[in-house]
């Protein structure tokens, strides 16, 4: 059994800090860097690829809305033209980021509100994945199981990865708790490693109301910006590798 073990990075902005990155990286094995536009900025860009580098972590694009202010988590009624631009827009610059840094980008994974969308909106989930196969289309698209996106990335023979969220709660459709909710964000270590061991080992989550259901995933993610990220992404790591999953790359995982 193997798995891939993600965070988002590079989410700091000018003079404004989030996350722990450089300890963050030490456990993780793909990191999805933040592309400008709900967080990150040129030099970050630019530090975080190199940061990965160092540390061996493959990375990927993390495009989300131009919402600054509301750190991408605030839906925009954008058309699907415009979805396709921004994100092949943030893939270019970050796809610049690693060239410079002789590294070449792994995946893409939405952010935030576009994500979501992306989980149930056809329209939405199509324009993300025509940005991704016109800028490259080796590369790994990351979405939700049974997301419209991954059905989306299929149908244009786009490589997909089922995610899982060891820090977050999940609804019992199989949907993500929304941030507002009690509960929502999965805080404590040792519950976030027992999600993540149970996704691979049972292909399952428990889910808010206590119900369980089916849910295999190729990619398990802990946000940076989580509290506590760096304590529950070493959780989750060692929890899998204690029940003998190999934890590694997207990209290394078929070597």
């Amino acid at each position: 059994m193997r798995v891939d073990l993600n965070a988002d990075i590079g989410e700091s902005f000018g003079i404004y800090q989030a996350g722990h990155d450089d300890l963050l990286v030490r456990v993780i094995t793909s990191g999805s860097v933040a592309c400008g536009f709900h967080a990150g900025d040129p030099s970050v860009m630019r530090r975080t690829v190199a940061l990965a580098a160092k540390a061996g972590v493959a990375i990927g694009a993390h495009p989300g809305f131009p919402d600054l202010a509301g750190f991408g988590r605030r839906e925009i009624n954008a058309q699907p033209q415009e979805i396709t631009d921004l994100v092949l827009y943030q893939l270019g610059a970050l796809g610049a980021a690693a060239k410079a840094e002789g590294l070449s980008l792994q995946h893409v994974k939405p952010h935030g509100a576009l994500y979501n969308m992306s989980v149930r909106r056809k329209d939405v989930a199509e324009a993300i994945v025509h940005a991704v196969a016109s800028f490259d289309d080796t590369l790994i698209l990351m979405g939700l199981p049974g997301s419209e996106l991954l059905a989306a990335g299929s149908r244009f023979h786009l490589r997909v990865a089922a995610e899982g969220f060891a820090d977050r709660s999940y609804e019992p459709d199989g949907s993500l708790t929304p941030r507002i909710a009690a509960g929502a964000v999965v805080t404590d270590p040792a519950a976030a490693a027992e999600r993540a061991v149970r996704m691979i080992k049972e292909k399952s989550v428990i889910a808010r109301d206590g119900s369980s259901f089916a849910c295999a995933v190729d990619t398990i993610c802990v946000h940076g910006d989580t509290p506590g990220a760096v304590d529950v992404a070493a959780a989750v790591r060692r929890a899998l590798e204690q029940a003998g999953v190999t934890v590694r790359a997207l990209g290394s995982q078929g070597s």
